[in-house]
């Protein structure tokens, strides 16, 4: 099997281009339906799409030596360059293509947080898992994807069970109240809206909530889970639609939703300021696509800052924090090794049922004789002696006719070959004489198989 990974991340590419690449999770398994059928010309092909605020993921596995990589490369770069609206050449310059241990090794480490824009955040495993459950969903992971992925559960708990991965470094949600409480001295003095329900909005929120601010409130799609959260966090759940009119209340805005638009436009913050009297506003965009438009940041009186902007605030020094990296490392590249000798075992698979099927044969062959010779009334012991005499000289039919077959310069190696399978390795050394000892002929009626 073949595994390819192609992606483009936080420090690859910047947010906008990003966010073209963007999958809402309710788009996933459409998406990758779309992909299994461009992947149709690889055998028996398998697909996985992460997609996050830092990163847009295709995992791709399919059957085959050789050719198949190429073809799945191909074939996952103009699928993504198109969905993305982009060429293939502006897509490659802003991506990473990596295959087999590689492709592992970078999964391992996503889903560890070594890759994540803030070390050790615990929040990627949980978004790989989902990844895996609507590929399962969509029909598109196979035996492949599915081991690679489990794998890579596996090493992340052992990081974060094994190391400090995760103590030296700070949240997105911890960077964004760093940064408010630069702006605004006393955060129990502001007004918080967060927009959207998700994951990462009530991470968010319930740092803010830490501080105690004067008043929050949760403006959502859907009420009901907007409510919901607004309840455990003791704030106020509002419309999105409701959004422009009340826009001017918050000092503070945090937005983080899976709209493909931006739902926060410059005009609604233009006449927010205006009936706040110019007043500052903090505003955060968590996500991508983006959820305020660009252009808010150009206003005097706004600080807005996105996924990208808040990496600046990610702890990046620390000896604790480096040996904490150095042994996440160690587990990872144990855990790759690992899968790569799963891969390459694959390569045996089709051989390994062939021999299971033939030995099935001998034996069912065998069994039948056996049963022939019982119905005679022939002597139980001369039917186990026919029995166990048929199938060894089944078995041993190959290996003789190899051996005869070889020529003065190849019997060596074939000899030695035949050592370890059947002596377990012993050397036996034969004499000129004996060099090409006899095959006993099998006395089977059926014949050797």
């Amino acid at each position: 099997m073949t595994v390819l990974t192609l992606g483009l991340n936080h420090t690859t590419a910047a947010v906008d281009l990003r966010g073209r690449f963007a999958f809402a999770v309710d788009q996933l398994a459409p998406a990758l339906q779309a992909l299994h059928q461009q992947l149709t010309g690889t055998p028996h092909s398998e697909a996985a799409l992460l997609s996050t605020c830092n990163r847009t993921e295709l995992y791709v596995a399919a059957g085959g030596i050789g050719g198949p990589i190429h073809q799945l490369r191909h074939a996952a770069v103009d699928w993504l360059s198109r969905t993305g609206g982009v060429s293939a050449d502006e897509l490659m310059r802003h991506t990473y293509v990596l295959e087999g241990g590689q492709a592992a090794r970078h999964a391992f480490r996503v889903a560890s947080g070594l890759d994540s824009m803030v070390l050790g955040e615990p929040q990627i495993l949980g978004q790989m898992k989902q990844a895996v459950r609507e590929a399962d969903n969509a029909g598109t992971l196979g035996t492949t994807l599915h081991q690679l992925f489990q794998r890579s559960f596996a090493v992340a708990k052992e990081v974060r069970t094994s190391t400090e991965i995760g103590a030296h470094s700070i949240s997105m949600a911890a960077a964004a109240v760093r940064l408010a409480s630069q702006l605004f001295e006393d955060l129990s003095k502001t007004r918080v809206l967060f927009v959207g329900a998700g994951e990462m909005i009530e991470l968010t929120a319930t740092h803010f909530a830490a501080r105690n601010p004067r008043g929050m409130a949760v403006a959502n799609r859907t009420l009901e889970r907007g409510e919901k959260l607004a309840t455990h966090l003791g704030a106020q759940a509002m419309r999105l639609a409701d959004l422009p009119q009340r826009l001017h209340e918050f000092d503070i805005v945090v937005s983080c939703t899976a709209s493909s638009l931006p739902i926060i436009g410059l005009g609604a913050v233009e006449r927010a300021l205006k009936a706040r009297k110019r007043r500052p506003m903090f505003m955060v965009d968590l996500a991508v696509p983006r959820d305020i438009e660009p252009e808010v940041g150009r206003l005097g009186d706004v600080y807005l800052y996105t996924v990208d902007d808040l990496s600046t605030m990610v702890q990046t020094a620390g000896e604790k924090r480096q040996a904490a990296v150095a042994q996440a490392e160690a587990i990872i590249e144990t855990g790759v090794q690992g899968f790569v000798h799963w891969l390459d075992q694959r390569t045996t698979v089709p051989l390994i049922k062939a021999l299971h099927a033939q030995a099935d044969d001998w034996r069912a062959t065998e069994l039948a004789r056996a049963r022939k010779m019982l119905s005679k009334g022939d002597d139980i012991e001369a039917v186990l002696e026919a029995l166990s005499r048929g199938l060894t000289q089944k078995m041993l039919h190959g290996a003789m006719a190899e051996l005869h077959s070889a020529d003065a310069h190849t019997r060596p190696q074939v000899a030695a070959s035949l050592s370890r399978l059947f002596l377990r390795g012993e050397t036996v050394l034969a004499s000129p004489a004996a060099e090409r000892p006899p095959v006993r002929p099998d006395t089977s009626d059926e014949g050797v198989a």
